[in-house]
């Protein structure tokens, strides 16, 4: 087992509860994990230091979960496969509730983009051009959005900042 595989098992089972607490039929959760893990070792080549792996799993597992959800959402399914899956409301949780909170805080642009591109998930070529500008440079101020969305969470919410703001309990504190 190579020292990567071995970080992934470290996280295996904090990976299946939270997949677990977004999708109710425990087997179908066990699969998102299990694709979540094949994507990693995929592009393990892309995780930059070994302390961002965990969040950096999460990431991997809560778009492989939304993904999924997507997947099914367009195409119509029976209501007890449905019923495998959390609410739309409940994936709306996946995102920090502190996010909306600071978008004030942000330069106007950046948070227009936060809101559209991140949490709305908006075509980035219609957000270009609502913005009067090409892709390329949407992406330079969307990665500059991010950084400033980032600087703000660790400012306000520091731990869960830090540890990929999962579910973090932030409004209750």
């Amino acid at each position: 087992m190579t020292h990567f595989e071995k970080l992934l098992n470290s996280h295996l089972d904090e990976l299946f509860s939270f997949a677990q607490s977004k999708i109710k039929n425990p087997q179908l959760a066990a699969d998102v994990v299990q694709d979540s893990l094949m994507k990693a070792l995929k592009n393990q080549d892309s995780v930059k230091k070994e302390k961002s792996i965990r969040a950096w799993l999460y990431q991997i597992l809560r778009n492989t979960i939304n993904d999924l959800y997507r997947k099914n959402y367009h195409n119509p399914i029976d209501q007890a496969e449905m019923d495998t899956f959390a609410s739309a409301e409940e994936l709306d949780h996946l995102a920090c509730r502190c996010i909306e909170k600071l978008l004030p805080s942000l330069n106007d642009d950046y948070a227009f983009m936060i809101r559209e591109l991140e949490l709305k998930q908006q075509p980035v070529q219609k957000i270009a051009n609502t913005l009067g500008i090409n892709e390329n440079n949407l992406k330079v101020k969307r990665f500059r959005a991010r950084k400033q969305l980032k600087q703000r969470l660790e400012e306000t919410c520091r731990i869960c900042a830090k540890h990929g703001c999962l579910d973090c309990d932030c409004e209750r504190s």
